[in-house]
């Protein structure tokens, strides 16, 4: 049996690996990267051994959530293969994860660069939706989840944020709906109050997305928070923090200054940080290092998902979009989504993000319905493993596009089989 490559090309991040050899895919930056002052492009994991990230310019093959420049993103995926993954694509079947109404001129170049550019033996096409679904049915299968085979997917990735319903396996495609919300909206909002309010940091995306990463959190109550968080003589601040920004020298990446005072919010609130923790780097600290300091800003960034309106976007809150993904189904497919919410994707991470959905959910849900949200034990790699269960599966070869199908029928008749 030839080698199957499931490959979850995201906004943000590329996640690849071999079903049945890598039990862990490898998750590297989907972007480019050119230090200041340098005329070579860094391609995505050798981003994350940059030392010179201070003014880094980006260069991201997605554009509000769709692949645009496949130029750039031929050099990611040659550098994921040859040099990461290491697999030859003559001899190797392509799982792609892309996102849901991907248009039609998109969907071409995409098989086009599969196909010609590289050359896969054929290619499998689905949502991160419906593998996160059958990632988190196979993981729990006494759950209500599996019982009823219906969930609604939540994903907030790095472009925007979808609330897909799942029916025996299947996304209801007239029930999906999207925010055009995610990380990269964040991480933009985060550079715009710091740039007002202390530093000039518009062109550090690189450095405020890690700041975002470290600091920010999802308020359980944004007005007491404020009043806190607002500066007053002899009254303690547990939510003002600083972070130390890389001088290129002593400190080549930022870092967290005091952990635990970046700590205390949680444990005023009794609980701890969820989400991946990663180690602070403590380098020795210089007395004009510059730093960072963040009180609302911690809070407030997160609060745009769920309450986008009270910053001037005309866009629903997070809240509001899973309500109305779920009127759109059947009324009696109402009680088993509602008591089946997953949750996926990099912004759910945010520690307390899941009681804040449901402090904010709760309201708008019948009281007779059971409100059940789940945060996926994996949010970044879900759809990964999800994928790999699905190319396991003896069925899988049967349903794959080959290349000698893509050359004789094009790829509008070829994409018809995916139900896209």
């Amino acid at each position: 049996m030839d080698d199957i490559l499931v490959l979850d090309n995201g906004g943000g991040f590329v996640k690849a690996g071999i079903v049945g050899t890598h039990d862990d895919p490898i998750v590297v930056p989907n972007c480019l990267a050119r230090p200041r002052g340098s005329k070579k492009w860094i391609i995505a994991d050798q981003l994350e051994k940059c030392d010179e990230i201070q003014g880094i310019s980006l260069r991201r093959p997605f554009d509000r959530g769709y692949l645009v420049h496949c130029d750039a993103e031929k050099e990611v995926w040659d550098r994921v293969f040859k040099a990461l993954v290491k697999v030859r694509p003559p001899e190797t079947a392509l799982f792609l994860v892309e996102p849901p109404f991907t248009l039609g001129s998109i969907r071409k170049n995409t098989d086009e660069l599969v196909f010609e550019e590289f050359g896969f033996q054929s290619l499998f096409v689905s949502h991160a939706a419906p593998l996160v679904h059958l990632y988190e049915a196979n993981r729990r299968p006494k759950s209500r989840l599996a019982l009823g085979n219906c969930s609604l997917v939540v994903d907030c990735g790095f472009s925007f944020t979808h609330a897909v319903p799942i029916v025996q396996g299947f996304p209801v495609y007239h029930g999906i709906k999207r925010i055009n919300l995610g990380g990269k909206a964040l991480t933009n909002y985060l550079k715009e109050l710091v740039s007002y309010r202390a530093w000039n940091v518009m062109d550090e995306t690189y450095i405020m997305e890690d700041v975002k990463h470290s600091l920010c959190f999802c308020s359980k109550n944004v007005l007491g928070d404020l009043d806190v968080a607002r500066w007053k003589k002899g009254r303690e601040n547990y939510i003002r923090c600083q972070y130390v920004l890389p001088d290129g020298v002593k400190n080549k990446r930022g870092f967290v200054k005091d952990p635990a005072a970046a700590a205390a919010y949680f444990s005023k609130q009794g609980g701890e940080k969820q989400g991946e923790e990663k180690e602070e780097a403590q380098a020795p600290m210089d007395v004009d290092a510059a730093e960072l300091t963040l009180t609302n800003e911690r809070f407030m960034v997160p609060e745009m998902l769920f309450q986008p309106a009270d910053l001037g976007m005309e866009e629903a809150g997070l809240s509001e979009c899973i309500v109305r993904a779920i009127n759109s189904c059947h009324p009696d497919l109402h009680p088993l989504l509602y008591s089946n919410i997953i949750l996926t994707g990099g912004c759910v991470q945010f520690p307390f993000f899941k009681e804040k959905l449901e402090s904010e959910l709760r309201p708008l849900v019948p009281d007779e319905y059971n409100l059940n949200i789940q945060l996926t034990d994996s949010p970044i790699k879900a759809p990964w493993y999800g994928g790999a269960l699905l190319a396991s599966s003896p069925e899988f070869q049967g349903c794959s596009v080959t290349k000698k199908q893509y050359e004789e029928e094009g790829s509008h008749r070829c994409r018809w089989r995916f139900l896209q």
